[in-house]
């Protein structure tokens, strides 16, 4: 999406503040010995009450209101009676919603209390990188170039990124041009960041897959053998630092 007029601003802001908010409520609420059903529901209450949509449902019905990934999942994990949080866990919730119109997206990997089994690391590596990557972004920037820096920032922590997952456009839908800003350099990709538009900007990292595999419900991503995490917001690109309509988010702290 471009935004054409105060009113697409207004709309974007007002959508991104229920998706961040949403998430950093639930990232509160979650606790050992709670489904992530029941963590979804939260999620679903808090969204209705300010009239906003699931987008996953809305586009393509996802058995869930928001996804919930634990540990070895990458992403589009789905909610469950019989999936329980517990201490320690590695856990990624990702919100995407639709209101009048517009729509935002935001997400984040958080360990579940004490981090018994240090997945620390990895999530401030994520969450640093991710960072770094969208306070390089403006109109006239390559995407490649992003991709570049967020795989060599990876690297350089020891880790690795997910090369079959990517962030997109957004605002009109929950996917629009460009459908892939990828966390890795791609030659190929001659495309720039366009003043103006809105992206969701993604960092996909794990602690040895390089590729995201079907778990076989027709709907989670994992990295086998590995441990993943996803961080994301929602921008406005400009010619200086982008805007980030997500902010109200607390995982960066």
């Amino acid at each position: 999406m471009s935004l054409k007029s105060e009113e697409d601003l207004i709309g974007m802001q007002q959508i991104s503040q229920i998706v961040g908010s949403t998430l950093r409520l639930m990232q509160q609420y979650a606790k050992p010995g709670m489904s992530t059903l029941e963590l979804d529901q939260y999620g679903k209450q808090l969204l209705q009450q300010h009239g906003a949509r699931s987008a996953p449902k809305l586009t393509y019905r996802f058995p869930g209101w928001t996804c919930i990934s634990l540990n070895d999942e990458v992403c589009h994990g789905i909610p469950s009676a019989k999936r329980i949080l517990k201490e320690g866990d590695l856990v990624n919730i990702d919100v995407s919603a639709e209101l009048n119109g517009y729509w935002s997206d935001n997400g984040g990997s958080f360990v579940l209390g004490r981090d018994i089994h240090q997945h620390s690391a990895l999530v401030e590596a994520s969450k640093r990188i991710l960072a770094k990557a969208i306070s390089h972004i403006r109109g006239g920037v390559q995407l490649a170039e992003i991709g570049r820096l967020i795989e060599t920032e990876a690297r350089q922590s020891g880790y690795r990124v997910i090369k079959n997952l990517a962030g997109h456009g957004i605002g009109r839908r929950l996917h629009e041009e460009p459908l892939e800003i990828l966390c890795y350099y791609d030659a190929s990709n001659k495309k720039r960041f366009r003043k103006h538009s809105v992206v969701a900007i993604e960092t996909f990292l794990s602690t040895k897959a390089s590729y995201a595999q079907d778990k076989g419900d027709g709907w989670t991503l994992i990295a086998r053998d590995s441990f993943a995490v996803q961080h994301e917001h929602t921008i406005v690109v400009t010619d200086k630092e982008p805007i980030i309509l997500t902010a109200a988010n607390q995982l960066w702290n």
